[in-house]
């Protein structure tokens, strides 16, 4: 048997039109405790998607609405 190594998560319920910049809880779900943007295979999602959420959360970081990095 082959175990999957990469814990996927299914954030299908995404509402398509709704992805913005603004809504802060929504990108932090896509983003690690380090603070990187989770990759396709760990969120689950399609390449538009995650499109989207990447310009978002970049979006989000120049206006500094989330942080670049996570210090402890």
């Amino acid at each position: 048997m082959i175990k999957n190594i990469y814990k996927k998560h299914s954030f299908h319920d995404i509402p398509k039109d709704i992805v913005d910049y603004k809504d802060i809880d929504l990108l932090r779900k896509f983003i690690n405790d380090q603070g990187k943007i989770m990759s396709r295979r760990s969120t689950g999602l399609n390449s538009k998607q995650q499109k989207k959420i990447t310009k978002s959360i970049k979006r989000a970081r120049i206006l500094s609405l989330l942080p670049f990095l996570k210090k402890d």
